[in-house]
């Protein structure tokens, strides 16, 4: 790496090698610096290939919501197989369960996306460099980065959400500085960044899917594309296990943002982990019944166990919206009480405006949910 950015810098037979800026938000938000041997605009030929379109259900009416998501179709490409489940302008909610690595590389421009590996293993393979994903993952990838999956050989289901606003620690987990805080359920040291850069001085054609505008580019490319010998800044892709964040318990019922993990513009994410419950004798572990004002409430269970609900499986996803009052369901409440531990393992996400429900999610739906709560007292 050179001493100062921006200045000449060759490789050993004198040839330069070419900067690239990647970030966001123009010149003044989070961006890195990366080196390429070869100029990154050395595009022989572009075409479109598909389009992206989420279509909502017909029937709209404000109920509570239930879909078994490992029932859906397997196999594919993960991605241009993924299947939207939920979505609004601010976050759209996919699973996919791909059974194949791609031999092209995937960028997209139009959102950040959080993939939560719910089963699978494999590498992330980046311009940044190598990163090893497994169960419980959360790879966060910003707008913009080129990236390939590189599956081991097992079943894979991902839950992804697509978001154009930039994905990050909510604040009051970090200080003025930016550092993470003592109180917080996570530090430093639990996020993972790009391991092994991997230098590929290679000519001929590469492909790469770029997703914009709601369609997808492929882009032929002139050389490989991860041709990076260095790089510095604050804009890359990472990986936070779930099985890393500590969850914060009380003497009595903590409320759900004491779990949240990421935040967005318009929405949160939280990590449901195994944990002690509360530990007053008087306590109730199980959550009061409450109303979602301005909050739309997803939970995606990569467990059959949850303490306040009946009737999930793995793979289970639960809505319910801003309108309706949600809590346990009957008999989970006084179950709870002098209950010492739960096995849990769940994400949420919390909406500030209501979602909708793409039409592809209806075939694995639970029809009688809504009607989950009048099963007794």
């Amino acid at each position: 790496m050179p001493k100062k950015r921006h200045i000449v810098f060759r490789d050993k037979n004198g040839r330069i090698y070419h900067e690239e800026l990647k970030g966001n938000k123009g010149f003044v938000g989070p961006s890195s610096l990366l080196y390429h041997v070869h100029p990154p605009t050395e595009v022989i030929s572009t075409k479109q290939i598909g389009t992206f379109n989420v279509v909502e259900e017909d029937d709209r009416s404000l109920r509570m919501r239930h879909f078994y998501t490992d029932r859906a179709k397997k196999g594919g490409s993960i991605i241009m197989d993924r299947v939207p489940f939920l979505f609004n302008d601010d976050a759209i909610l996919m699973m996919c369960y791909p059974d194949k690595s791609e031999d092209y590389y995937y960028r997209n421009t139009q959102g950040d996306e959080i993939v939560y590996v719910s089963k699978g293993s494999g590498t992330l393979e980046t311009a940044f460099g190598n990163m090893k994903y497994s169960q419980g993952d959360y790879l966060v990838i910003p707008r913009g980065i080129l990236h390939r999956y590189e599956m081991d050989k097992e079943e894979h289901s991902l839950l992804i959400v697509e978001t154009p606003s930039e994905v990050r620690t909510p604040s009051r987990y970090r200080n003025e500085y930016g550092q993470i805080i003592e109180r917080s359920p996570y530090s430093e040291r639990d996020f993972r960044g790009p391991e092994e850069l991997v230098t590929h001085d290679e000519k001929g054609e590469f492909k790469i899917v770029v997703k914009q505008r709601n369609m997808f580019t492929e882009v032929t490319l002139g050389h490989h594309p991860c041709d990076v010998i260095g790089w510095d800044g604050y804009y890359y892709p990472y990986a936070f296990s779930i099985h890393d964040f500590e969850p914060i318990v009380g003497r009595i019922h903590e409320p759900p943002p004491v779990h949240q993990t990421f935040s967005a513009d318009r929405f949160v994410v939280c990590s449901f982990c195994p944990r002690p419950f509360d530990f007053d004798k008087e306590a109730i572990p199980a959550p009061y019944n409450h109303a979602n004002i301005m909050s739309d409430e997803v939970i995606y269970y990569d467990s059959k166990e949850f303490m306040s609900r009946k009737g999930i499986e793995y793979g289970s996803m639960t809505l319910h919206p801003d309108g309706l009052t949600h809590g346990p369901h009957p008999g989970k409440y006084e179950d709870s009480i002098g209950a010492k531990w739960t096995d849990e393992l769940a994400v949420m996400v919390d909406t500030f405006y209501p979602l909708k429900v793409a039409k592809n999610a209806l075939v694995t739906e639970d029809s009688d949910y809504g009607k989950s709560w009048l099963d007794g007292e």
